[in-house]
């Protein structure tokens, strides 16, 4: 995996946790997710503005469904996030979640867009992955809702993945554009639920501003970064990499949120530490 890309990775799984931490202490539900991504479009603007006039790239009506497409899996990843969020802490939905995602998406890679990572670097994906789910495990068990919620997390987690790298690949679309109009997307989709119930909106807002705007500015961020690295390695190689995150989150849901199970997740996040570098030799 190019140095860079790793880098990239790694600054964006820092941003990635932060507002998961974000997400886990609001208010809101489906009205969050909508604020949020409505403060991503607003955020970002000046940044699309810069986009277009030195690397617009391809914004042919492929490119643009490739743009409606990422922002409905988006869509339906934020909202099943966030209601995982509702019955599960974020030590247990975050990892699962992060962990089903690279799962899958590494396979499918292979299958599909006939990536072959070497021998090392499937070994350190099989570690991350088997890391990121051990770290699940609970003392006083699990909440099978918030499990399920996750799992279907990482399902869409994978599905939005494969689907950027296509965008951001082979449509040579910039990734700075690209995430502006997913997340236009994504708001104009929710719109259709949110704006029915205007008081939620205000409440939603008031006693969550402070993390609409952390998500709002983070979340976009982060996902920048990746889709920048899309661009320089394969898609299997990214995904796993990116759960380093596992151990950032890990570390903000046990003593930010007094969350159980340090020590057991302590020695999940080793493995993820040398999975990470055992993608970056191979």
């Amino acid at each position: 995996m190019p140095t860079v890309a790793l880098l990239l990775v790694l600054v964006a799984a820092f941003a990635h946790a932060a507002w998961n931490l974000f997400a886990k202490t609001a208010e809101g539900g489906t009205t969050f997710v909508w604020l949020s991504a409505l403060a991503g479009v607003v955020l970002y603007l000046p940044a699309l503005v810069v986009a277009l006039v030195v690397a617009p790239g391809r914004l042919g009506a492929v490119a643009l469904g490739f743009m409606v497409g990422s922002g409905l899996l988006h869509s339906l990843y934020f909202v099943l996030l966030q209601r995982g969020y509702r019955d599960g802490d974020l030590s247990l939905v975050y990892p699962l979640a992060r962990g089903t995602g690279p799962l899958l998406s590494t396979a499918a890679a292979v299958a599909f867009f006939a990536e072959r990572p070497s021998p090392l670097a499937l070994a350190g994906s099989a570690l991350i992955v088997g890391a990121v789910l051990s770290l699940t495990a609970r003392p006083r068990g699990s909440a099978g809702a918030a499990t399920a919620f996750a799992l279907l997390t990482g399902v869409s987690i994978a599905a939005y993945t494969l689907w950027d790298k296509q965008a951001v690949g082979d449509q040579s679309v910039s990734p700075i554009i690209y995430l502006w109009g997913l997340q236009l997307v994504n708001t104009m989709v929710l719109s259709a639920w949110v704006l029915r119930r205007p008081e939620r909106i205000v409440s939603t807002w008031r006693n969550s501003r402070r993390q609409v705007l952390g998500v709002g500015l983070l979340s976009p961020g982060a996902y920048i970064l990746v889709l920048y690295a899309l661009e320089r390695a394969p898609v299997s190689y990214v995904a796993p990499a990116r759960e380093v995150s596992i151990l950032i989150a890990t570390a903000l849901g046990t003593t930010v949120l007094a969350e159980e199970g340090l020590g057991h997740r302590l020695v999940a996040a080793g493995g993820i530490v040398l999975g990470i570098a055992a993608l970056a030799i191979g």
